[in-house]
């Protein structure tokens, strides 16, 4: 990929720091006592910062010192995100204890709190918060000396409307621009492949964002298609082509050795007529092809396979003798794309903007990802000028890499909150199903995502998806039934959605290296994870344990997400103390020794289908969590007593924890919680 470099965002992060800082909650229980004076300094330095922000990030993108500048300011930002939670978690403890929590919970309660003696409190955190104050003078100063302007962002749109997360395609564009060449790979396997004995593999090759995916797509649910093949299977490959992974995917196994998993293809496929459909393959080793191929060859008369690739030469790896060379999209459909998005709630299309569109559709370069990018942004445009400058400041040339700068105009078109929301999901990897209520849940418990009076601020992250689906920034979203937990009978839905490669590209781009996701591919930073990480993914890697205590060994890491998809029985989940950071915590536990205090800041909990019978009673000194997730806990028996003082509690998931008892008395004088399963 070449270079990209979305502008860093600090802005949100400087407003959510103000706001903190201006919580009356700090002054009601005394906590800031003896600090009085960097208390007023900082409340009137930051908005004098905030003030030139936005032409400091803009800046950031083509000046080194700017973005040096920008970095560091970004660095105390969350030092002192950090210092006023811990500010506002001392008086939350300090209202519990007026409320009768301390002696409710026995006599050694004070031994469950990070902190209990004020005259400590006020030493440390006095320390913390000069040092804070001290850089922020600094890089004031430094401030002035860059002439940063103030420059003021454009409002965000405040029309909150209902919108269909599922983008529609009332006018059939993709099936009408696909066509004919559905038609003619159609033929080739219902026909031309139907009495032969030989495995027939066909890619479609194609620079991102051509329609590589959504062809094939068109191909693979073709009624002719349907009717033939005994057995379709669709398998998304990335970036890791690991051949006992790959054979799982298709037989829907888990097995851990290769030769059994390969050895369940065979007897999966062994003769059967099957259309195998392999997305996104980047895999130029021949030796793993030719061992997946082995097996894929035991299939029945007229099998095949159909990939998708960007590239001619791993086409050529695997075999293939002829492939088809995906075509750029013809102008007439790139413009329709335009038309619909820009037009979409327009009852009549102004003819001088209707002029503009084929200007604009050139520079698309027959990339119908690129049209429906450029379409959305052009959607808020309402002048001329408006669209002069999009079709000027857009660059597109025929090389792969540069469609990036038209997909970046949409995410810089995008208001600050927005932006931070976005470039959050790079801590997912590619073609990642993403749970969007998750999503939501990890933008608030991260303070993405800021209360509107009146409105529910899961309401306010339910329409920010909304409008980036509309802009093209998610895709694939849909509804998912899935079994429940994994772990009992009985199904229930879930909403997921998709990113991108282009569009999770840029997000990782803007975040650097804020977002790491370990998956099953090996850490290309080694043992140790870059010292900026903040948030974490973690999936199938065996080496997990090593990786992350080495880089806290060797540094400490402000991690503030830790996304963890499989249970892992080697990790004690007290040792997550070392993360004092952590907003947002997903565990699959084998066990529970959860230490609460060391997880003051924790806004988000998920430990569903995890083995626990119970919940320790000092989780009730969670004063901040928002989410606790325990579904699919079946062998869950009981819950904490006190969870009644836990007043930031919005959602508490129950459903298939089968075993439990009774609920927790008195849990109505939760005043913030909404859902409760």
């Amino acid at each position: 990929m070449a270079e990209l470099v979305a502008s860093m965002v600090v802005g949100p992060l400087l407003s959510m720091v103000k706001d903190k800082a201006s919580n009356l909650i700090l002054d009601q229980y005394k906590v800031m006592e003896g600090m009085e004076e960097q208390h007023k300094i900082l409340k009137r330095k930051l908005p004098a910062i905030l003030d030139v922000i936005v032409d400091a990030e803009q800046q950031s993108s083509h000046r080194e010192g700017a973005k040096a500048w920008l970095q560091e300011l970004k660095t105390v930002a969350y030092e002192a995100n950090d210092v006023f939670d811990e500010f506002n978690y001392e008086a939350l403890r300090r209202r519990a204890k007026k409320k009768g929590h301390m002696s409710k919970l026995g006599m050694d309660a004070v031994k469950l709190f990070p902190t209990h003696n004020r005259v400590a409190f006020r030493n440390r955190m006095g320390n913390k918060l000069r040092r804070i104050v001290e850089t922020i003078e600094i890089l004031l100063a430094e401030m002035n000396a860059f002439g940063f302007k103030y420059q003021p962002q454009a409002p965000a749109s405040k029309q909150w409307r209902e919108t269909d997360s599922i983008i529609v395609d009332p006018e059939n564009i993709v099936g009408r621009s696909r066509e004919e060449e559905r038609q003619n790979i159609v033929n080739k396997l219902v026909i031309d492949q139907a009495n032969s004995g030989d495995l027939m593999v066909f890619p479609i090759v194609g620079m991102d964002g051509l329609g590589k995916t959504t062809l094939t797509q068109l191909i693979y649910n073709d009624p002719e298609v349907q009717k033939h093949f005994q057995l379709l299977k669709w398998v998304c490959v990335s970036d890791e082509f690991d051949v006992r992974h790959l054979a799982n995917k298709i037989c829907d196994a888990s097995e851990d050795n290769l030769e059994n998993a390969l050895q369940k293809l065979q007897e999966k496929l062994k003769g059967k007529r099957y259309l195998l459909v392999l997305d996104d393959v980047w895999n130029e080793d021949v030796d793993k092809w030719k061992k997946l191929k082995a097996c894929l060859r035991h299939g029945g008369t007229g099998s095949a396979v159909l990939m998708t690739t960007r590239s001619k030469r791993i086409a050529e790896v695997m075999g293939a003798g002829k492939y088809h060379d995906i075509t750029v999209l013809d102008r007439k459909f790139i413009k329709e794309i335009i038309e619909e998005r820009a037009f979409s709630l327009q009852k009549q299309k102004p003819a001088e903007l209707v002029d503009l569109v084929d200007g604009i559709a050139k520079r698309c370069a027959g990339s119908p990802l690129a049209a429906k990018a450029v379409g959305s942004v052009l959607h808020n445009k309402a002048t001329v000028e408006e669209w002069k400058a999009v079709l000027q400041g857009s660059s597109i040339c025929n090389d792969e890499s540069e469609i990036l700068p038209i997909l970046k105009l949409s995410y810089d078109e995008l208001p600050a909150f927005m932006k931070q929301c976005f470039a959050f999901c790079a801590v997912f990897p590619k073609d990642c199903a993403i749970d969007v209520n998750m999503l939501i849940h990890l933008w608030i418990a991260n303070g993405f995502i800021s209360e509107q009076k009146g409105v529910p601020i899961e309401s306010v992250g339910k329409w920010i998806f909304n409008e980036m689906v509309s802009r093209s920034f998610f895709q694939d979203v849909k509804e998912d039934t899935v079994l429940e937990s994994g772990r009992r009978k009985g199904y229930c839905s879930r909403i997921i959605c998709k990113i991108h490669d282009l569009m999770h590209d840029i997000a990782v781009s803007a975040m650097e290296t804020e977002c790491v996701a370990l998956t099953e591919e090996p850490n290309p930073s080694g043992e140790s994870l870059p010292n900026t990480a903040r948030h974490l993914y973690l999936s199938s890697v065996d080496q997990m344990p090593i990786i992350l205590y080495h880089s806290m060994k060797k540094t400490p890491l402000a991690i503030q997400t830790m996304l963890v998809e499989h249970e892992y029985h080697q990790i004690e989940l007290s040792h997550l103390s070392i993360f004092n950071s952590l907003r947002a915590l997903k565990f699959p536990a084998s066990c529970l020794s959860i230490r609460p205090k060391h997880l003051q800041h924790l806004r988000y909990l998920d430990l569903q289908a995890s083995c626990i019978e119970a919940l320790p009673e000092d989780i009730s000194i969670l004063y901040n969590l928002q989410v606790l997730n325990l579904s699919g806990c079946f062998m869950l028996k009981q819950l904490p007593k006190q969870m009644k003082y836990m007043a930031s509690l919005r959602h508490l998931y129950t459903h298939g924890c089968d075993r439990l008892e009774y609920m927790p008395p008195e849990l109505g004088l939760l005043r913030s919680l909404q859902t409760l399963t």
